[in-house]
């Protein structure tokens, strides 16, 4: 099934065996793939459900399901600060392809960035594109930017992490042992997160951790913190 092309369609498009294709997807298989009536392929509703189905004259059919086996045992939320210009994109394109369930954006002390409406669209067909690309389940949530304070006070997770590149902090990776459930790991912005903020998340839960020796940038640092988890949990 790997080798078939896949497109995300939203629940309510799949009725009695029949998948309701919009005229943008018709659009894109017919004409972008080129594929013709009878031809296979996999329709995904981004809710962890796979299904094989076979283009008709004007829609699909749904030919059976799928069984999945692409989601870690771990939902993580990755909150992190609004980096500054269009970074953001590759944050999300790659952390959907790490495998995080969850992007809450968050708005710190030295956030520059306060998106628009469209942004957060723009984010939210990407992560589409990247669970379809790589064959996850589950397209991850992309929540809108909210303030800091508010976001650390509104975690529920088992396991909370804040990533803190200065001071003595045990490694994120030494911490990974058995997990599963839900886990929130908070990234900080350019310049960090500051004194008040890293209290605050102690005192809402987190535990700061380290993710090396070295000052990662605002797009790196969450590309390690998610290596390291999708490492544990699937090594």
């Amino acid at each position: 099934m790997s080798q078939l092309q896949r497109i995300t369609i939203a629940p309510s498009q799949l009725q009695q065996e029949q998948v309701l294709l919009t005229t943008q997807q018709k659009h894109y298989l017919k004409r972008v793939l080129r594929l013709r009536k009878g031809d296979r392929f996999i329709v995904m509703d981004g809710l962890g459900k796979w299904w094989l189905a076979s283009l008709t004259e004007e829609q699909a059919q749904v030919l059976e399901e799928l069984a999945v086996k692409t989601e870690l045992p771990v939902a993580i939320t990755l909150m992190i600060a609004l980096p500054k210009g269009s970074g953001f994109d590759e944050v999300v394109r790659s952390c959907t392809e790490l495998g995080v369930a969850c992007i809450a954006p968050v708005l710190s002390d030295r956030t520059l960035l306060n998106p628009s409406t469209q942004k957060l669209e723009r984010w939210r067909r990407i992560a589409a594109e990247a669970a379809e690309q790589s064959e996850r389940a589950f397209v991850p949530t992309i929540l809108e930017p909210v303030a800091f304070s508010d976001a650390v006070n509104n975690v529920t997770a088992t396991y909370r992490y804040i990533c803190e590149a200065r001071g003595e902090y045990v490694h994120l990776q030494n911490l990974l042992t058995d997990i599963s459930g839900e886990m929130v790991i908070a990234i900080g912005p350019e310049g960090g997160w500051t004194d008040r903020e890293l209290e605050e998340a102690v005192t809402f839960g987190f535990q700061p951790v380290s993710l090396g020796r070295r000052i990662l940038r605002a797009v790196t640092a969450p590309l390690v913190a998610l290596s390291l988890i999708s490492a544990a949990c699937e090594g």
